[in-house]
C-alpha cells in the first residue's frame, strides 16, 4: 500500500461521500477508482452497467439482473 497524495478540497469532498454512502474514505476512494478505470475502459457503458460488471466479479447474484451485454431486466422489457 502506497500513500497518494490528494487536494485538501477533493479530501473533502471524498470524506463527505463516504458519509452519505456509509463507506470509509478509503473504500469510497477505491469505490471511486474501480468503476473511473472501468469506465475507461468501457467508455461505452453506462454507470448501471459498470455497477453490474463490479457485482459480477464479486460473483454477486441479483435474481432479475440481466448482463452487461446489453440484455435488459424483465422491468424494463415490459
Amino acid at each position: 500500500m502506497g500513500i497518494v497524495k490528494i487536494s485538501d478540497e477533493l479530501h473533502e469532498e471524498i470524506r463527505k461521500a463516504s458519509g452519505a454512502m456509509s463507506r470509509s474514505i478509503n473504500s469510497q476512494v477505491e469505490f471511486w477508482l474501480k468503476v473511473g478505470m472501468l469506465a475507461e475502459l468501457h467508455p461505452t457503458l453506462s454507470y448501471q452497467q459498470l455497477l453490474q460488471m463490479l457485482m459480477q466479479q464479486a460473483d454477486v447474484k441479483i435474481a432479475g439482473i440481466a448482463g452487461v451485454t446489453g440484455a435488459t431486466d424483465e422491468r424494463r422489457s415490459a
